[in-house]
């Protein structure tokens, strides 16, 4: 009878991992994005917006969105998570500069 092979484990962080650790800013790292984009052709996916912007730009028109985007999450998200500033949702904001 021949052997299963063992599923490999299946990580968010850490070695391999595609997203960051909440501390770190939670989100998707460079890494993640590149798996995701290879796994979905014709996505256009990138990382966060996080260094100094010029009023106007691509990068500030999508930071701007991301920032409403994610206000409405976090409006629709549980008390202990809305007040909660280690939670995913609010360190990714931090990270964003929302």
């Amino acid at each position: 009878m021949p052997r299963k092979k063992a599923k490999a484990i299946r990580r968010t962080t850490g070695k391999g991992g595609n997203y960051r650790k909440t501390k770190s800013g939670a989100g998707m790292t460079k890494k993640g994005v590149r798996a995701y984009r290879k796994a979905n052709p014709g996505s256009k996916l990138k990382t966060a917006v996080t260094g100094k912007v010029k009023k106007g730009s691509k990068a500030a028109k999508r930071r701007k969105s991301y920032c409403a985007r994610s206000a409405g999450q976090l409006k629709r998200s549980s008390a202990k998570t809305r007040n909660d500033p280690n939670s995913r949702i609010r360190q990714a904001r931090r990270r964003w500069k929302c």
